[in-house]
């Protein structure tokens, strides 16, 4: 999960459908980024497969799971503190399975730490296998063994996807990455990057955006990737292409986005390497209609960014923003930071502050640095003080949190075409969903509709908007305290 995301812990498709005479039931509890909303969508159909029904709650479920996060300590903290916790609510004769990143990166440790634990099952392993006799000599990288099984029961990139009753959808075009940046262990244990063909993204996106008898379709599609802009180029040769008849895949990104957004009302795009964001890439974003740049910067200090591995600096950066910001003027700029990367100087810090001031992203996140075994910054000389680094961090924070207001105060008065997720709950271009704030909207509005909008107050990070013509409703879902919807 890169830096910028939220942890998210996501009960998936939970939900009390009526009693099943003999059919299990599960909980599926989901911990990190978007990618990992994917893998547990397509966990889903394979628990549905294997004769599972959602539970209304963990404590009525048969089977527990846990689809973990993996990417900083505070990830996996918080993936710890929740499996013991569903541990205390599920019922006697249940069983606790852990999966994804933890279970992938950490197998061996973790079946020997936490006992709690019937099943640690590493990506493509069944979740309902039983323990075998054979003693737990689980690996860092492939399948786990012992507790589970030495081969992988299914491609998780490459399984269907079950329908979705959301008014978005992430759509995933790319397993793990190619690059070696300094502070990140994801190509460890996700692996080099592997790319779906097109005509399987295309596919799964029609079927989205038609949906069914239960779903009436997604108006939205969140394209994501470790490394979206290097879309395809693993499977870049016209002689792959052949043999798998997929020649739309030598466009790479710029041909996914033009055929996803031909489909979808919606089509935004997640984690974009700075360096591959090319000018037909740019022009592609924009003629979506969703111009959303979130871009993995992660600091502007050349010197620090070389220790990072990492393209770029605070100049480049800024030249880039500028430019898309004269080819439209509604461009959304969302990134994210580390403080206390080792050798971090206080003229680094001061140029990353100096970059906020100028950039006026609309959003960001900052982390702090977290050292990760096998990864080159692990044992840097020059480690930052663990307060100093917070200190900085907060500073940014304060001066991102201004800059979002303001941005957001901009906004009132303006129309935008709001896209409703939830009761009362909208987005515009300008929101990721689960990531930014969110559009307040009268509660009358049927969910999943897009309508024409007018900003009438900003609310910090959240915005309120009513149709253009109405007059406010002051008893609206907006008259609510913030963060209560």
């Amino acid at each position: 999960m890169p830096p910028g995301s939220r942890f998210e812990t996501t009960p998936t498709r939970s939900g009390d459908q009526g009693v099943h005479v003999g059919e299990q039931r599960y909980w599926l509890q989901t911990l990190g980024c978007p990618k990992n909303r994917v893998d547990s969508d397509k966990l889903d159909g394979v628990l549905a497969a294997d004769g599972f029904i959602p539970a209304s709650s963990p404590d009525t479920a048969d089977l527990v799971v846990v689809n973990t996060c993996a990417f900083i300590e505070a990830a996996r903290q918080e993936s710890i503190e929740v499996i013991l916790d569903l541990d205390r609510r599920r019922h006697a004769g249940s069983r606790l399975v852990v999966t994804g990143c933890m279970a992938e990166r950490y197998g061996d440790e973790l079946a020997h730490a936490l006992p709690e634990v019937d099943l640690v099952a590493g990506f493509g392993v069944s979740l309902v296998a039983r323990p075998t006799s054979a003693p737990v000599t689980l690996r860092r990288r492939g399948a786990v063994t012992g507790q589970t099984t030495t081969a992988r029961s299914f491609d998780l990139l490459e399984l269907p996807r079950p329908p979705t009753r959301a008014s978005w959808a992430y759509l995933k075009a790319a397993e793990g990455c190619d690059r070696a940046c300094g502070f990140c262990a994801i190509p460890s244990f996700r692996g080099p990057q592997r790319s779906r063909t097109m005509r399987d993204l295309i596919a799964e996106a029609e079927t989205l955006v038609a949906g069914d008898g239960n779903s009436p379709g997604v108006k939205e599609i969140v394209i994501v990737a470790q490394d979206l802009a290097s879309y395809g180029r693993d499977r870049s040769t016209r002689r792959q292409q052949r043999l798998e008849g997929d020649p739309q895949d030598v466009r790479g990104v710029v041909g996914l986005v033009e055929a996803v957004s031909a489909i979808a009302p919606r089509t935004r795009l997640l984690y974009l390497y700075p360096s591959s964001l090319t000018d037909p890439l740019v022009d592609a974003i924009l003629a979506t209609g969703v111009p959303y740049f979130d871009l993995s910067l992660q600091h502007v200090s050349r010197p620090l960014m070389a220790r990072m591995r990492r393209w770029g600096d605070k100049d480049r950066f800024l030249d880039r923003i500028e430019r898309i910001r004269r080819l439209d003027d509604k461009a959304t700029f969302r990134s994210s930071f580390i403080l206390g990367y080792p050798g971090e100087t206080e003229a680094d810090h001061d140029q990353l502050l100096e970059f906020l001031l100028e950039a006026e992203l609309d959003w960001a996140g900052f982390f702090l640095f977290s050292a990760e075994e096998g990864t080159l910054a692990y044992d840097l000389p020059d480690q930052v003080d663990p307060g100093l680094a917070l200190e900085r961090l907060r500073e940014c924070t304060e001066l991102q949190d201004r800059t979002t207001a303001e941005r957001r105060d901009r906004l009132v008065g303006q129309r935008r075409s709001v896209l409703v997720d939830a009761v009362g709950v909208g987005r515009t271009v300008h929101e990721a969903p689960e990531i930014d704030g969110v559009v307040r909207v009268p509660g009358s509005l049927g969910v999943g509709s897009i309508s024409e909008m007018t900003i009438v107050e900003s609310l910090g990070v959240d915005v309120v908007a009513v149709p253009v013509g109405a007059a406010r409703d002051t008893a609206g879902p907006w008259a609510l305290p913030v963060g209560a919807l």
